[in-house]
């Protein structure tokens, strides 16, 4: 209540001395009682002059939200009816309460005044009058109205019992007229209780937040004054026990001779079909986004099935092979980011599958990123994924790698070839586990161990600042190296024999055998293309042999040579210990003879690339690394100076 009318003069309050009904003059902007009369105290057991002048809440204590609404009420309306008011009279008795209400004064006046009413008095008096004109009457008028209202209270209940939705009428002034079992049920009242209360106040005083439903903004009301019938798809109901549920309802109204005299509400308890939804949407939501998830990591896999690998197990009883065993058996059990570096060919990627199938995360999958073949703009995305519409192109949602490898290991594969402006991001993932994807603000999580790999020097790459420090320490925390086929020889036979046996069965030829000078040939090589690089000179051996090997590789007394004019001479091969200067000369030499052959051409079945055994990204690398111009091996066409 607010405080904006003033009282009433005494003078002006004495007639409400005369009412033969316990009276209250209220002022409800102030909540003030200004006048009270002798029916009242005796009423609470007092004198009306201690009830003026105090606050007419305190006579309602525990009702206080619903005098404040039963005034407003009665301001808006100019009159109101209530029985859901108690008071306590001063021995300690509880007075059941019938309150009728008028606005009193002119329009913007705020006095109300209250008319209470005992109901244990006013039943008493309504059974004895009902009894005298019943026997006025004489007993067969009793009879014939007993079996009338028997016959249509038997029919109404036929009708409220057959249907499951809730049912209630209301009259005019918005008093329960009749209730249904099911409304009982949802509402937790009882019908007797509901009878003649302003149903409103009861069950649908306030919204799901609790903030007030005035009685004016109600649509069940709405249908008395527009004579129509309202429809509300989504709305809320109170329980008696405190506790509220989601409904709809349509209110339609009673008219007598076109006039409304009530209406009747019928409303369902919509609630288990509203939460069935959300679940289901949230159901729908996580079986898209699993099915994305799965449809990602199935390509992912199939691209993975579709790779070539060189082998599927470690070979070789070299001192350098035993040594990497020995240092893949002491990471994997740990979750510590290893580096593998060596050169194409080495089988860098058999390391890292090792020492993820020798991880406690055997079970999760492990996620290769060729950086090499990502284009520059892509590489955000490809690693963090993306949300629809981050970008042109982005029609949908996209999952990264990282989300892809959560809870198992994400290998880098070339990993010098990441652009410089992602290798921050990268590095804030590594230490955080934690990402964005392009166009999201919502922050993932993420555990995944980060396997890299190399071909190139990236401590030179540091000093040339193309790459980040920071980052080459965080993924360098424990290094292997994967030794080239020239650094153990003595796993030629092995690594032939068993491409030899698979290249067999493969192209469901013959079995054939290495012969010991077959062998010495295969030591004689120096191998740039290393691990690979037998592989197909195996395979195309088996293709082409007629019952027998013949390899035909240059041994020390062939080496490679360019037939470019500003090229030196190839160096030979041979058991002496090479520089890794000469290495690299030797090197470059092979990769010259190499686009001298292709007429500069890198990719492509005829391309260098092809020859070498290395991928087309690969040789481009190192072509630009040594600063080597394919262009320059390219075939001129010769021209005539005659017309």
């Amino acid at each position: 209540m607010s405080h904006e009318t003033t009282a009433i003069p005494k003078a002006t309050t004495n007639w409400i001395d005369h009412l033969p009904e316990a009276a209250l003059l209220v002022d409800a902007g102030r909540d003030l009682i200004l006048a009270a009369n002798s029916a009242m105290g005796r009423m609470i057991g007092t004198d009306r002059q201690s009830l003026t002048g105090t606050p007419c809440t305190h006579l309602f204590t525990d009702q206080r939200p619903q005098l404040i609404a039963f005034t407003e009420e009665t301001l808006f309306r100019s009159h109101g009816w209530s029985r859901d008011f108690i008071l306590q009279h001063r021995d300690g008795h509880t007075v059941e309460l019938e309150i009728s209400s008028s606005r009193v004064g002119e329009a913007e006046s705020r006095n109300v005044l209250l008319l209470l009413r005992d109901r244990r008095q006013l039943r008493t008096l309504r059974e004895r009058h009902d009894a005298n004109h019943y026997h006025r009457g004489g007993l067969l008028e009793w009879r014939r109205v007993e079996e009338l209202f028997k016959d249509i209270e038997r029919e109404n209940q036929l009708i409220l019992h057959a249907v499951g939705e809730g049912i209630y009428g209301v009259d005019a002034e918005g008093r329960t007229t009749f209730a249904n079992p099911a409304a009982e049920r949802m509402l937790g009242w009882r019908m007797d209780e509901l009878m003649g209360r302003v149903i409103h106040r009861v069950v649908h005083h306030s919204h799901e937040d609790g903030s007030l439903y005035p009685l004016k903004e109600c649509p069940i009301y709405a249908a008395f004054r527009d004579a129509s019938v309202k429809r509300v798809g989504e709305d809320w109901f109170w329980r008696k026990d405190g506790s509220g549920f989601t409904v709809e309802y349509t209110s339609t109204p009673i008219l007598d001779n076109g006039h409304p005299v009530g209406a009747v509400v019928v409303f369902r308890d919509i609630s288990p079909r509203l939460q069935a939804q959300k679940e289901l949407q949230k159901a729908l939501e996580e079986v898209e986004s699993l099915k994305h998830r799965l449809e990602m990591e199935n390509a992912y896999l199939q691209e993975e099935l579709s790779a070539e690998y060189h082998f599927h197990e470690i070979f070789g009883q070299s001192q350098a092979i035993r040594a990497i065993v020995r240092r893949i058996g002491m990471v994997a059990p740990t979750d510590a980011n290893v580096l593998i570096t060596g050169e194409s060919g080495t089988g860098k990627e058999l390391i890292a599958r090792a020492i993820h199938q020798s991880s406690s995360r055997r079970d999760r999958p492990l996620i290769r990123v060729n950086c090499a073949a990502i284009p520059k703009d892509l590489f955000e995305s490809e690693f963090f994924g993306h949300i629809k519409g981050a970008f042109t192109g982005a029609i949908s949602d996209r999952v990264g790698r990282f989300e892809l490898a959560d809870g198992g290991t994400l290998f880098l594969d070339e990993v010098g070839e990441i652009p410089l402006e992602l290798q921050g991001k990268l590095l804030r993932v590594l230490q955080d586990q934690q990402f964005e994807r392009v166009g999201e603000n919502r922050t993932r999580a993420v555990n995944v161990r980060v396997i890299a790999a190399t071909n190139r020097d990236l401590k030179a790459e540091i000093q040339e600042r193309t790459f980040r420090e920071d980052l080459y320490f965080r993924l360098n925390v424990f290094p292997i190296e994967s030794v080239p086929l020239r650094r153990r020889l003595e796993d030629i036979p092995i690594l032939a024999q068993e491409f030899l046996n698979r290249a067999c069965q493969k192209f469901n030829r013959p079995q054939l055998a290495l012969r010991e000078r077959d062998v010495e040939t295969l030591k004689a090589y120096h191998w740039p293309g290393n691990v690979r690089e037998l592989e197909n000179v195996i395979e195309r051996q088996v293709i082409t042999a007629d019952g027998r090997l013949d390899l035909d590789l240059p041994g020390p007394d062939s080496a490679a040579r360019t037939t470019k004019a500003d090229t030196p001479p190839a160096r030979h091969f041979s058991d002496e210990l090479m520089t890794e200067q000469e290495l690299r000369e030797l090197e470059k030499q092979n990769l010259a003879r190499a686009l001298t052959m292709s007429s500069g051409r890198v990719f492509g079945d005829d391309g260098a690339a092809a020859m070498l055994g290395i991928k087309p990204t690969t040789l481009t690398s190192r072509l630009k690394k040594l600063k080597i111009e394919p262009r320059e091996f390219q075939v001129r066409p010769v021209t005539s100076d005659f017309p």
